[in-house]
């Protein structure tokens, strides 16, 4: 896809301050530390749209961003190492919960997970989040520059394992899989213009 725009719209921390419209969006989801925004960034050819921080739990909020005047990206709180009050923790995770669930617009879910590491906890616990709620989702492993060709093979066999077969590997730095991510990415585009 070629992008034409890409502009930061709001940061929301409840559902009263989302964008009101019918644009389709897709939301990117994962723990912190994961590469969510980098995988953004990379995505849209920009640097520094969405912000990258290696301090885990930088982004606290949903935040919103318009790519050719035509679809959003949601950029999701992430989970896990955040170094926070839990009370803070909590709100994060309801309002990604709460997104997942309500959220009309949400066309795909990408579910990003490390693939240096198998899928923790709270990476199960979204998979499980997003077929309660009937979400299509693709599951991204990030960082897979960082892995030898055996060991990302191993570790993308544990994840797929645990979380199903359609877990890509993609790395920021070498672009690997921004051709996959955008090709399903398209595709429900084209199905929610239609």
């Amino acid at each position: 896809m070629r992008i034409t725009s890409a502009t930061f719209v709001k940061s929301a921390f409840v559902e009263n301050d989302w964008p009101r419209d019918s644009k389709p969006e897709i939301a990117f989801l994962g723990r912190s530390n994961v590469g969510k925004s980098s995988l953004i960034n990379s995505l849209l050819g920009v640097r520094g749209l969405a912000r990258t921080s290696s301090t885990p739990g930088r982004t606290q909020a949903l935040n919103f961003f318009l790519i050719n005047d035509k679809f959003r990206f949601v950029d999701l709180p992430g989970y896990g190492y955040a170094r926070a009050p839990k009370e803070v923790k909590a709100k994060w995770s309801e309002a990604a919960k709460d997104y997942l669930a309500m959220r009309k617009q949400l066309a795909l879910s990408i579910h990003i997970v490390d693939s240096r590491h198998e899928p923790t906890k709270q990476d199960l616990q979204l998979h499980d989040w997003l077929r309660h709620y009937d979400r299509r989702y693709l599951t991204v492993a990030t960082k897979s520059d960082k892995l030898s060709n055996n060991e990302l093979r191993r570790n993308l066999d544990y994840a797929r394992a645990a979380l199903g077969n359609g877990v890509l590997a993609y790395s920021s730095i070498e672009r690997r899989g921004v051709d996959d991510v955008w090709r399903a990415i398209e595709t429900v585009l084209k199905q929610s213009a239609g």
